[in-house]
């Protein structure tokens, strides 16, 4: 339990089964609580009585036109049976893969790495030398990763639902420009993973990642805050 007067908002990310849970403890600190849907049917504002907020950002939204935005419907919507294609890229190491089922099981995948050196200390030419082959190598190392990612997702392009991308921002943008991968990103949901080098156990825990629902607190002028 934390004091929160003048707490700024803050996040947590809540499994689809222990979302229920959640909110029931939520009422018992806080109070009586009333949940409203946005427009988008994207955001269930949970208000309790003493004015502390739970939004909570479903992923793969929208929620169905049956749900009211219960706890049980986000943990149903959160974890339904679709099939999620992952795309994760670091300068030098990439990870593509496909999951299905629920709970989600990778189907397909393919994770590899290239050489890209680091930056050079040194001065004047042997400088202008060493930035050109790092140009080169992560010229070529995005190239191998665009590569995996059309062969992996290209098997399963009439059935992916959604597109969950993660690494390094600059290098995805690099890839987003490659004609062959360019339906796979309109398909890419809104949030990106923080992740380590791109490994095999990597992707394979990527849907604790995509699955949860994202809480952002806001809490009452004086109170405390459900952990």
């Amino acid at each position: 339990m934390e004091d929160a007067r003048g707490a700024a908002p803050r996040w947590l990310d809540v499994s689809p089964e222990r979302i229920e849970g959640w909110l029931v403890e939520f009422a018992a600190r806080h109070g009586n609580t009333t949940a409203t849907m946005d427009a988008s049917r994207a955001i269930v504002a949970v208000r309790a009585a003493d004015g502390t907020v739970a939004e909570c950002h479903v992923p793969f939204p929208p929620l169905p036109p049956t749900a009211s935005g219960t706890g049980a419907d986000l943990a149903v919507h959160a974890a339904a049976d679709r099939t999620v294609g992952v795309l994760l890229v670091r300068l030098g190491g990439y990870a593509a893969g496909v999951f299905a089922g629920d709970p989600p099981r990778l189907i397909a995948s393919k994770v590899g790495s290239r050489l890209v050196h680091g930056r050079s200390a040194a001065g004047g030419q042997s400088q202008q030398r060493f930035a050109r082959r790092r140009q080169k190598q992560a010229r070529e190392a995005l190239a191998a990763a665009a590569d995996c990612a059309a062969a992996v997702f290209g098997r399963y392009s009439s059935e992916l639902d959604a597109m969950v991308l993660g690494g390094d921002k600059r290098s995805i943008a690099v890839l987003r420009e490659d004609a062959r991968l360019r339906p796979y990103f309109g398909l890419a949901v809104e949030r990106f993973l923080t992740v380590p080098d791109p490994r095999l156990a990597v992707l394979q825990g990527a849907p604790r990642q995509f699955r949860v629902i994202r809480i952002r607190l806001t809490a009452a002028s004086a109170g405390s805050i459900a952990e």
